[in-house]
């Protein structure tokens, strides 16, 4: 796709209450290694992005997690291998506009199994998410103890992607175990985005 016009996917938007909540969440929240070989709607995903790094601002720019300084060095990738009313590829979340970008078309999630150490579960799950990050957004401004906040701003979004799951009945685990050059090949990226964590999601 480098080169060419990205396609653009508006996604639906979010729902802001749910029948569960957020004392069931956080009670009920375990990672979740096994998924049912069923796809995931493109609303449940929708839902999913929203949470982890969605706009919660009318007409600004802040975001459903907090950043250091209002930074927002964490870029979203979406391995998607069976999400309802989307092909299968890598695409790129577009907090701005609540889209998402085809980056590169294809099923990729046994190639970034092997990535991670060859983890089953990132192999078996209709889609995963990858927290890549920018760390100059904050380091800029914070020198070199940004590091330390962009890595505190991950675990902020991906405990949203644990609760937001667990609302939507979904599963996922956070993976940190992988080599960080293969991601970025999967991914075809290059400096500055780095790769800081997988989240596999799936039907329970």
């Amino acid at each position: 796709m480098h080169g060419e016009e990205k396609i653009q996917i508006t996604l639906p938007s979010p729902e802001l209450k749910s029948k569960v909540s957020i004392e069931e969440a956080i009670f009920k929240r375990r990672s979740c290694r096994e998924y049912k070989d069923k796809p995931i709607t493109l609303k449940q995903l929708s839902q999913i992005l929203w949470a982890c790094q969605g706009i919660t601002e009318k007409g600004g720019y802040k975001r459903s997690a907090p950043s250091a300084g209002a930074t927002y060095p964490l870029e979203i990738f979406v391995v998607v291998g069976k999400v309802e009313e989307l092909d299968p590829g890598i695409y790129r979340y577009i907090p701005s506009t609540h889209k998402l970008e085809l980056y590169k078309k294809g099923d990729f999630r046994r190639e970034l199994a092997r990535a991670c150490l060859n983890q089953p579960w990132v192999a078996e799950a209709p889609l995963s998410l990858i927290f890549t990050a920018i760390f100059e957004r904050t380091t800029s401004r914070y020198g070199k103890r940004g590091i330390r906040y962009v890595y505190i701003e991950v675990g902020h979004a991906s405990q949203n992607v644990y609760l937001q799951c667990e609302s939507l009945g979904l599963g996922t685990v956070a993976v940190g175990a992988f080599i960080d050059e293969e991601v970025k090949k999967v991914l075809s990226l290059t400096s500055p985005f780095e790769p800081v964590y997988v989240m596999p999601v799936g039907v329970k």
